[in-house]
């Protein structure tokens, strides 16, 4: 298997989904079926081939930080890592949009919140989450 051209195209990918996300304002019907729904299920089409058909050759697994940090030295593992990974947070960063817009956030507000998603998921939902709190507390306090 060649990893590093599964590499560049499940990230070219994701990147085109981030980028549709930044666009969403224009275009968000389209966003929300691309970056929301279409490149994810490619992304976990692709994972889960690579789960059934290519498992990891080791001895890991879930049960402690040892087992999976023994799981992870197979590159087929590390490849459905990677791109379980690109396939969540690109979902999480499409809920963002699809959540800023339901509650007329303004897109300058979600900017930031998209490479923070991006490069460190939890923490891009822990913003967005500030920000739209914010909102609500503005909301109230008017």
């Amino acid at each position: 298997m060649d990893f590093e051209l599964i590499f560049s195209v499940v990230g070219m990918m994701a990147m085109f989904g981030w980028l549709t996300l930044l666009f969403s304002p224009l275009i968000p019907r389209w966003s929300d079926q691309i970056a929301g729904h279409l490149i994810p299920v490619a992304l976990a089409l692709g994972y889960t081939v690579i789960l059934v058909f290519f498992p990891a050759q080791n001895n890991g697994g879930f049960g402690s930080f040892a087992d999976v940090k023994q799981l992870f030295t197979s590159s087929n593992a590390l490849m459905a890592g990677w791109i379980h990974f690109l396939a969540f947070d690109l979902v999480v960063g499409a809920w963002i949009c699809r959540e800023a817009r339901k509650h007329d956030i303004k897109f300058w507000m979600v900017v930031p919140c998209l490479p923070v998603t991006f490069m460190f998921g939890p923490a891009g939902f822990l913003l967005f989450s500030a920000v739209r709190g914010l909102k609500f507390v503005s909301v109230r306090a008017a």
